[in-house]
């Protein structure tokens, strides 16, 4: 099984991602949508939202509730991710120690948090001319 989108650009900066039957824009002058960095942390965002709930529930808390996660990327002087944080609040009433273990868990979990891994570089074939 593969994921696959496609990425398109008429001209500039700005890309329409074609994923199934949706269609996304991203702009890396972030002038007309969310740039790629922002992009990539929205992404991690929510995959990490469903992998904090099935870590609940994997930790003995059926339901948190209402989440929220401020995601931060903080970029170093070539305007490149350095380091990515994780403000997260739940409405179900947790108390630290298990919420520790329900963080441990959604790691463990998420399919963005595991393709941030240094091993993982894109393959890629350049064809000039094509259109």
């Amino acid at each position: 099984m593969s994921k696959d989108v496609t990425t398109i650009s008429e001209e500039g900066f700005s890309a329409t991602n074609e994923i199934r039957e949706f269609e996304t824009e991203i702009d890396a002058t972030a002038e007309d949508a969310p740039d790629t960095l922002e992009a990539l942390l929205a992404a991690y965002g929510s995959c990490y939202v469903p992998a904090l709930r099935v870590g609940g529930q994997q930790r003995d808390v059926e339901d948190l509730g209402r989440i929220e996660i401020d995601v931060s990327g903080d970029l170093n002087d070539d305007d490149k991710l350095e380091s990515i944080s994780f403000d997260i609040r739940v409405e179900e009433d947790v108390d630290d120690e298990k919420g520790e273990a329900i963080i441990e868990r959604a790691f463990e979990l998420c399919k963005v948090h595991d393709a941030l891994k240094d091993s993982l570089h894109a393959d890629a074939s350049f064809e000039g001319g094509a259109f």
